[in-house]
Formats: structure tokens, sequence, C-alpha cells
């Protein structure tokens, strides 16, 4: 774990623990980044307004009740998360409401599967790099030594060279796909060892920046000293995390506002202008924390942050394609000795298979009262033109082929979720992608589409991003900020590479 950038330094005398009485912010964006946000300001002092456009806090790491046919409760989510060890700043941020993580569990491995019983596991790889990829390497069924010498000796070692100038100058115009195509690894071992992992970022690999896919090689695996395992929230989100955290902010004094829709920002005798559903917020700060179309609806519609160059990077963030996430009740348990969570690959519309059952408090409750078990299945970087029936018959038939003791099994209850609001990270888009700091003072942006000085990715981004936006707002005000930490931010041979010169 090594110390991150954290936005502008502080001036040079001693800085203070809190900001001048009567400092206040909006927040707007009740995810990961905007409860990062708030979390930082408040603690120390400033007069926080969190406003969040759903119903509940945690964007889309969120939950919302919902009720069975059978009267019983139980929240719903967008999908499985994994918390890596690595995630330093989500895991700080988690925290404060959970002080010994007692919330999440490991997870002793996650397999990849794929046809015709083909599987490779993940489990007790030593965590130093390089022998964690050597080790991968070596006990792998799909790659034998002859394979080893006709890998691209280049490309390959570029995984151990991340930098991020250096990178995304050389690979960012480069796609994901064509990077893996330069390898001339067997496409089995190309299968069971990239695929799942690319699709795991929700871009298709032919649409995702080559450079962007080496970051994550490099903040997940090559430079990653915490091993590649995770852990996963044994309660729902909602309950686990997110209502503690709106008790949390408010005995900090701050207002936590959820279904309220900001749609404009405005300067008045110095002071930002939030309007919202619910009325016009004044405050010194503000933080935009919202998804990418949110962030552009609420620019357009504010005139006086129509700087050109500025705008144009707004405007360059997108979307990526498609995802689905169709939770099942069957009324039959899944083989004993199944992992909590399975990658997959080569099925159509399907990569990942979560038991819930085996982790969640609620999911747990209901397979043992009712001797069943609960499936989650998800895909991602999805056909747009691909139809919910479509995607479920191909999801259905995959975890049927892959888990047999499915067929037989009644889906008691289903929820399906089809949506499309995860940020793209496309070839080229880096150098256009807006940064935490904006040309307007007193203004930042948070959340995992917005750039960072540094390697992260996914919740982790999103956390590091609101305590980069908070830091960057206490600066000018002498504040102390939150330390920010990630991996080492070269890879192994860039790193002593740079460190001779």
């Amino acid at each position: 774990m090594t110390s991150a950038p954290t936005g502008p330094v502080p001036p040079a005398d001693a800085p203070q623990e809190n900001v001048p009485a009567g400092t206040s912010a909006v927040v707007v964006g009740g995810g990961i980044a905007g409860i990062a946000a708030a979390t930082v300001l408040a603690e120390r002092g400033v007069v926080v307004h969190l406003v969040e456009r759903g119903s509940q806090l945690g964007g889309r790491a969120g939950a919302w009740t919902e009720t069975l046919s059978d009267g019983q409760s139980f929240e719903m989510e967008r999908g499985f998360h994994a918390f890596f060890r690595q995630y330093y700043n989500l895991r700080a941020l988690l925290r404060r409401v959970d002080p010994e993580l007692a919330h999440l569990a490991s997870v002793e491995d996650y397999p990849v599967l794929g046809p015709d019983g083909t599987s490779e596991s993940f489990a007790k790889l030593v965590r130093r790099s390089p022998f964690n990829v050597i080790q991968l390497t070596h006990r792998t069924k799909y790659m034998s030594f002859g394979d080893l010498f006709k890998v691209n000796r280049k490309p390959a070692l570029d995984m151990f060279r991340f930098d991020s100038e250096w990178t995304y100058a050389e690979y960012d115009d480069k796609s994901a796909s064509d990077y893996f195509d330069s390898l001339n690894f067997p496409d089995k071992a190309r299968s069971m060892l990239f695929n799942v992992f690319a699709h795991s970022f929700f871009n298709p690999e032919e649409n995702m920046s080559a450079a962007e896919l080496l970051m994550m090689f490099h903040f997940y695996f090559t430079r990653n000293p915490e091993g590649l395992l995770f852990d996963v929230a044994q309660r729902p989100f909602s309950t686990a995390y997110w209502e503690p955290f709106a008790h949390y902010l408010r005995e900090r004094g701050t207002t936590v506002e959820c279904g309220c829709v900001a749609s404009r920002l405005r300067r008045r005798q110095g002071r930002w202008v939030v309007d919202t559903s619910s009325g016009e917020i004044v405050s010194d700060m503000v933080v935009l924390a919202v998804t990418v179309p949110a962030l552009k609806a609420l620019v357009d519609a504010s005139p006086e942050l129509h700087e050109e160059s500025w705008l144009q990077r707004v405007h360059s963030l997108g979307l990526t394609n498609p995802f689905a996430v169709w939770r099942l009740w069957l009324n039959k348990p899944t083989e004993e000795g199944r992992a909590p969570f399975a990658g997959v690959t080569e099925y159509e519309c399907l990569h990942n298979i979560s038991l819930y059952h085996l982790f969640e408090d609620e999911s747990r409750e209901w397979a043992e009262k009712c001797g069943g078990s609960v499936v989650e299945l998800h895909a991602y970087a999805l056909d747009p033109q691909l139809g919910a029936d479509d995607i479920k018959g191909h999801m259905l038939r995959g975890l049927h082929d892959l888990y047999p003791e499915t067929r037989d099994a009644e889906i008691v209850e289903e929820r399906f979720l089809l949506d499309q609001d995860c940020p793209s990270f496309a070839p080229g888009s880096d150098s256009a992608r807006p940064t935490v700091e904006t040309p307007f003072p007193g203004l930042c942006l948070a959340g995992d589409s917005i750039k960072l000085p540094f390697p992260t990715a996914l919740m982790e981004r999103a956390a590091a991003s609101g305590m980069m936006a908070a830091n960057c707002l206490l600066a000018p005000l002498g504040v102390v900020p939150e330390p920010i930490a990630t991996v080492p931010r070269r890879g192994l041979l860039r790193a002593r590479r740079h460190d001779r010169a």
C-alpha cells in the first residue's frame, strides 16, 4: 500500500483540523463517491447537504426493499460486488460504520467455469508479483511449456511495465481485444485466464481501452500486494452500510435528502446555488457525484458551467453496453461444495454465478426455511439489441449446463434487471476524460467515470474520487486532507527502471 495524490496541497502553515464555522457544501449523488465526499467534509466540520435522486443511499451499490409472494420482505440489489483487499479507501470508508468490517466475509476461491467441465482456480496463489503470475501460468491446464515460447514477449511484459503516462500513451488508442490478440495466447488459456476478467469491467473487449485494461491488470493482479481473493457482504448493503451511513452523517450535521433531484447550478454573490426538486440550496462548495447521463444533463442546464474545453470533457464521457442481473429463488438446493461466486466464460449472456444463500443472511434464511437456494446470474457488456427473454434464455441454459442440479428446480420467485448506466472506457477516451478538479472554484467531480492520477477501479475508484474531491475543496481552507492509498503506482519492470534513472 502506498500513498496517492490527494489533490491541491494545503498552505504551508500547520493544517487545521476543521473548516471555519458555517462553511457549507452540497454533495449531489448518494452513491459511494458522494458518501465518501460527504463523510470527509462532514468530519472536518463542513455543513453538508447530501441530495440523492433515488429513494435510498448507495447508488449502483445500493439496495431497496421488495416483497416475495409469501409476504417476506427482502433487500434487492443490482448485483454481486467483490470487496477486494486492495480497496484501501473504500474499506477505510466502511470502517466508519463497521470498524472491524464484520459485515464482510472472505471468499476462499472464485473459480472460472467453462463448457465441458473446464475450470480454473485462483485459490492459494502467492501474493507477491511476479511469482503469482508465474505460479498461475505454471499450474494452469490450458497453457503448455511450449505455448510460453509462442507468446509475444513485448506486450506480455508490458503487463509489468504499467506507468500511467507511458501506458496510456502507448495503449489507450488500442482496444483490449487487439491487445489480447497480440499476446498470442492459446485460445483456451485466453478464455479461462483473461476473458472473465475483462468482462467484469462491463466494457466489451472490442470497445475498451487496452491501457485501461492494463491498468486493471496492474491494480488487481500484477502489483496487488493483497492477493487476488476478496470479501463479500454477509448482509444486504442497505442494512449493513447505507442506513448506518445516513445515521453517521446526520450525527455530524449533514442533511441527507433522498428522492431529491438536482436540476441546475448557479452562482450568486460568490456562492453556489443548487436548484433541486425541493428548492434551492445555497452553499460554498459543491461535489457532483452522479452518473454520466445525470452529469451531462446537470451541466447542460447550467450555463455558468459552459467553459468550452471542460464542457467537451464532460460530453466525452459515455456509457458502455447494458448489463443484466437475474436473481432466482429455487425450490431445490445447489450441490454441496459449490463456490459462492464463480466466473463464467464461453457462454453467451452469462459471466458469473453467485449463490447468495452461501454468504448473505436473508438468502440463507430463506433457503433453510424452504429447502431451496438463491442464485443470481450476471451478464455484462451485452449486445444492446438483445431483449430480456433472449438474455434470460441464454442465462438459464448456461446455469443448467454448469450446475446440472438446477435443471429440475422450480423457479419460485425471480427478479430481473436490465440496465445501462455504467461508464465506458473506450479506446482513446482517457485524454479527454474530466478529472476531479474543474475550472470552477469550489466545484469538484467524483465517481467511477472520473479520471484519477493513480491506478484504481470500480467501487474503489468511486470512493477514492469522493475523498479526492473533498480534499480539493478543503485545501484552500488549510484543512488536513483525508489520507488516500493505492497499490504501487508503477509496474514491477517500470518501477525498477524508474528507480535507476
